[in-house]
């Protein structure tokens, strides 16, 4: 029966500044979920780094987090760093960027794909694949930030592609979706993943640890941690990168008639 699942890439977009353990995590949560409803297949994952453009306070260049992920995903043999967002000379809206990895892995999928024989003999169609984009369930949270995102774009992201949402902390992403209008109109297409193992590991202590001098090990992996000291990352000067700094995706939308999407 797992043929006639219907394959799944889930992708991933945010900072990773850096990459942390909780990450990962989410993959894997993520894809039990999946597998469990029976309906899919989960081919693969990918983890696509914003851009230096997006000018969040403290951000490091695109080089040495596209260069950390790499390293903390060496283990995994499913889920994959893609450089193409992170390499963009502007911020890219989420959209346009699942509308590129959509686009690449319909081709992926086109250059294979056919007849299937099944073991019955009965030849079949396989069934096309679907990309959706895995995110904590704070994401939620930023479509009712007014302004930042554009109504078209959440009906794109949510009704074309769909969610996965992991629950994080004391949040409810359940009661995100029953007071979003569009959300719980396209509620079948977003699955919320609970995380019965707490890890409340963010970036942003990570960074305040290191700056401090403080161990960050079992929290990264030590490859990361090896990465960042050799590198001399995440320091106080590196803190105060951007600082002052209107996040991109506010900027542009003053720029633009319409409004842009935040990742």
């Amino acid at each position: 029966m797992a043929n006639r699942r219907v394959p799944l890439v889930l992708l991933a977009c945010g900072s990773f500044n850096p990459i942390t353990n909780q990450h990962m995590r989410l993959f894997e949560l993520a894809r039990d979920h999946m597998h469990s409803t029976g309906q899919y297949q989960v081919v693969g994952g990918i983890v696509s780094p914003v851009s230096d453009s997006y000018g969040k306070q403290g951000l490091v260049l695109a080089k040495h987090r596209i260069a950390m992920a790499k390293l903390a995903l060496q283990s995994s043999n499913w889920v994959t760093v893609d450089e193409w967002e992170s390499q963009q000379p502007d911020w890219t809206e989420t959209v346009v960027t699942m509308r590129y990895h959509y686009g690449r892995i319909l081709k992926e999928y086109e250059g294979r794909a056919g007849k299937h024989m099944n073991s019955n003999g009965d030849t079949t169609t396989l069934a096309g694949p679907q990309l959706k984009l895995l995110c904590g369930a704070d994401f939620l949270d930023t479509f009712k930030i007014p302004g930042l995102w554009q109504d078209e774009h959440v009906e794109e992201a949510v009704g074309r592609f769909g969610l996965v949402s992991v629950s994080r902390g004391g949040l409810q992403p359940e009661q995100t979706v029953h007071e979003s209008d569009m959300l719980s109109r396209h509620q079948r297409n977003i699955f919320l993943v609970r995380e019965w193992m707490r890890n409340e590991t963010s970036a942003t202590e990570v960074r305040r640890a290191l700056r401090r001098g403080q161990s960050v090990k079992y929290l990264i992996p030590d490859s990361v941690i090896e990465y960042i000291h050799q590198h001399k990352l995440y320091t106080e000067d590196s803190e105060r990168r951007n600082k002052g700094t209107a996040l991109r995706p506010l900027t542009k939308q003053a720029q633009e008639p319409v409004s842009s999407l935040d990742d």
